[in-house]
């Protein structure tokens, strides 16, 4: 490494570790190109795949301002979305601080309180943590706020995309304003993030309210070979199990799907087929995961079966292949995944995509498509979180609850502007008037205080249960013994005591259970293992595709093939969807009337937004509005004279609340939603089904016009 790089700017010891201890002969693009922005004191935005090395092209230079310019302890908070991801970094982590002889301490949920009394006793130089527990530090009555931050000088955000695309990165961005004025001064905020549509809006969103010089650090991709990717139609999870156990036996293959139930059911069946399976997603217990992980990364002939947790760089080892069954939903996620192999030397890049149904696959053939053509999406943060500035108002209460926190300048704490956006802002008045009269806040003197109906919703385990940004439902604890397999939701244990077929077995961690005995009170479920079949069921639903992937989607029943390896099954079964839907074009709508079952249904191709704000719109038609999908409007009943144009039908000025009753969900996933009044929920729930340009699109393309015969 040449004297005039960048690397000679890093701490000797740094240099010296790198090249002696880690055998690096070179720094890569992305670690040179950061030094400069972090010793500068730059905000930055760090883009790179999977594997890119954006962990230690923060850390290395931040490690060198640790140790130049002689920070305190606590002087880095490192956050990450999953505690997986940190449980795995802090090794690597601990290494690279003790070059120059720093420390590192690991804080989350899963960390035992004698633990946490030594950290808040002796701070480490670095701290990796989440938002949630973050926030539950600021207002714990066993860490004295003021004495432990005061010298914190950067935050870095890892996997920074994953937050911006919902809630948590608005309470992300609310916690570190907060924090930023309890340390009395700007943090250098660094934020880690693989490859984003839109990164200069992303970086100043991190930035907040900090005036710091903001610097992007996306370097050339090196280059590599085309990846090898396949589409496959496999037509049922039977089939697609007993394909991947005869497929590349030896090697060690991860498989992502898209859904916690999907992965216990497909890592069944493997096992069934005596394929040595492991398991990995956010509802088993810690030591499950770290046990799989672990096994799946010192293994050679081996299957992972994953959800997306496997997605954000959590370290398995030298990966053969990637399998996904169905499609991700974003190009993105593909990104990230395809990027965990063809990492060795010699190795290539690669992806199968086995598709169980006829739309899976023409998801995964528009996903493709998108891919191909370069598009990325926008990490876009889902707009108004008005229900967010309630749970802060309440979390910010509790951590000013021994001095109260004035009335007439809360507002201050979130930074100018505004952290939640001026728009939510400038809803607090009728929000903190609404809080006050339900009990919610209590005002007295001029001071906030906890409601006494705050206090009975989130009181137990010290307000826990508020940190939070989103909503998740009620899960118990699933053990053997004394040892934690995982958690299953009030859905599974309700699926398993109404299966009438044999006694009470779950599935969890790939395995079936027997239930022994639930303790209500407690949620813990005493289980052990039986050969039986088992049920598990968690909560979710359809999501919601963009209007760029249902354009894709429709681009590809007009005849466009992505150009991957398309087996003789997915292209006969394409030929076969594009033969039952005649007359679909790029750039228009089609409306098919099928005389025999007496519907219409309208193939817009704009997403289920779109979908569920064009019925609403639809007023003529309300009664007889059938299924919204991510494709097409269904109208049961077929009472429209021949001709009629149904973008003429749409009333452009209607009342959107229709939405709220065409998708109730949108209500029911916001946190705190029962803190607000109706109002203010339906006004957070019309602004984040809104997809203006998708609608636009529907009301000005021309529409085409198929009638099946009965």
């Amino acid at each position: 490494m040449s004297d005039e790089s960048p690397f000679s700017r890093l701490h000797p010891s740094l240099q010296y570790h790198i090249v002696n201890t880690l055998g690096w002969p070179s720094l890569r693009p992305l670690q040179s190109d950061a030094i400069d922005p972090v010793l500068a004191g730059d905000h930055g935005l760090f883009l790179a795949p999977t594997a890119g090395g954006k962990t230690e092209a923060a850390t290395f230079p931040m490690l060198t301002r640790i140790a130049n310019e002689g920070w305190r302890p606590l002087s880095v908070i490192y956050i990450a979305p999953l505690r997986a991801l940190l449980n795995n970094l802090l090794p690597r982590l601990e290494q690279y601080a003790g070059f120059t002889g720093h420390r590192v301490a690991l804080w989350h949920g899963d960390v035992g309180q004698s633990a946490r009394t030594k950290i808040i006793a002796e701070p480490p130089d670095i701290l990796l943590t989440t938002p949630e527990s973050l926030e539950a530090m600021l207002i714990s009555r066993r860490l004295n706020e003021g004495w432990f931050f005061p010298n914190l000088r950067a935050v870095i955000i890892d996997e920074v995309h994953a937050f911006a695309d919902g809630d948590r990165g608005w309470h992300l961005l609310s916690v570190l304003e907060r924090l930023t004025r309890v340390c009395g001064h700007d943090l250098q905020r660094i934020g880690l993030s693989a490859t984003v549509g839109n990164p200069e809006e992303l970086l100043g969103w991190i930035s907040g309210s900090s005036p710091a010089t903001e610097r992007i650090v996306n370097p050339p991709a090196d280059t590599v070979a085309e990846p090898e990717v396949t589409l496959d139609y496999v037509g049922s999870q039977e089939n697609a199990a007993r394909l991947i156990s005869q497929l590349h036996v030896g090697e060690k293959r991860l498989v992502f799907v898209d859904s916690r139930r999907g992965v216990e059911e497909l890592a069944s069946e493997l096992r069934q087929l005596e394929v040595n399976v492991f398991v990995s997603h956010g509802s088993l217990g810690q030591d499950e995961r770290r046990r799989a992980e672990t096994a799946f990364a010192e293994a050679s002939n081996c299957v992972i079966v994953a959800t997306s947790t496997l997605e954000l760089g959590i370290d398995v080892g030298d990966l053969d292949r990637v399998i996904q069954i169905g499609s991700p939903s974003t190009v993105a996620s593909f990104l990230q995944r395809i990027g965990r192999t063809g990492r060795r030397a010699g190795a290539s890049r690669n992806a199968l995509f086995l598709a169980l149904d006829e739309d899976q696959l023409l998801q995964a053939a528009g996903l493709l498509l998108l891919w191909q053509q370069g598009f990325v999406e926008d990490a876009t943060p889902p707009p108004f979180p008005l229900h967010l500035l309630a749970q802060q108002m309440l979390a910010l209460t509790l951590q000013e609850a021994d001095g109260g926190l004035p009335i007439d300048t809360w507002r201050e704490w979130f930074g100018s502007p505004p952290s939640l956006g001026s728009d939510v802002f400038a809803r607090s008045p009728a929000l903190l008037d609404h809080m006050l009269a339900e009990n919610w806040l209590f005002e007295d003197g001029g001071l906030l205080a906890i409601g006494d109906q705050s206090s009975r919703k989130w009181g137990g385990r010290h307000f826990m249960e508020l940190m939070a940004s989103f909503t998740s439902s009620r899960m118990y604890t699933v053990l053997q013994g004394r040892q934690e397999i995982g958690s299953v939701p009030d859905e599974t244990l309700v699926a398993v005591f109404e299966n009438k077929d044999g006694p009470p077995a779950l599935l969890l961690a790939g395995r079936s259970w027997k239930v022994n005995d639930v303790d209500w009170k407690r949620r813990r479920v005493q289980v052990e293992p039986t050969d039986g079949p088992g049920k598990v069921k968690f909560p979710g639903g359809g999501v919601p595709l963009s209007f760029d992937l249902c354009q894709a989607m429709q681009a590809v029943l007009a005849g466009h093939d992505p150009d991957v390896t398309l087996t003789q099954r997915a292209q006969r079964k394409l030929a076969e969807i594009r033969t039952d839907m005649p007359g679909i074009q790029v750039g228009s709508t089609t409306v098919v009337e099928d005389e025999a079952d007496d519907s219409i249904r309208w193939w817009t191709f704009a997403g289920l937004k779109a979908n569920l704000e064009l019925a609403a719109r639809l007023s003529p038609m309300r009664d007889h509005i059938g299924q919204r999908d991510n494709l097409y409007i269904n109208i049961n009943q077929r009472t429209l004279p021949p001709g009629t144009d149904l973008v003429g039908m749409l009333d452009r000025e209607g009342d959107l609340n229709e939405l709220i009753r065409l998708a109730p969900w949108a209500v029911r996933g916001l946190k705190l939603a029962q803190v607000l009044t109706d109002d203010m929920a339906h006004e957070i729930a019309v602004r984040r089904l809104a997809d203006e340009p998708a609608v636009d699109f529907v009301m000005n393309a021309p529409v085409r016009r198929v009638v099946i015969p009965g």
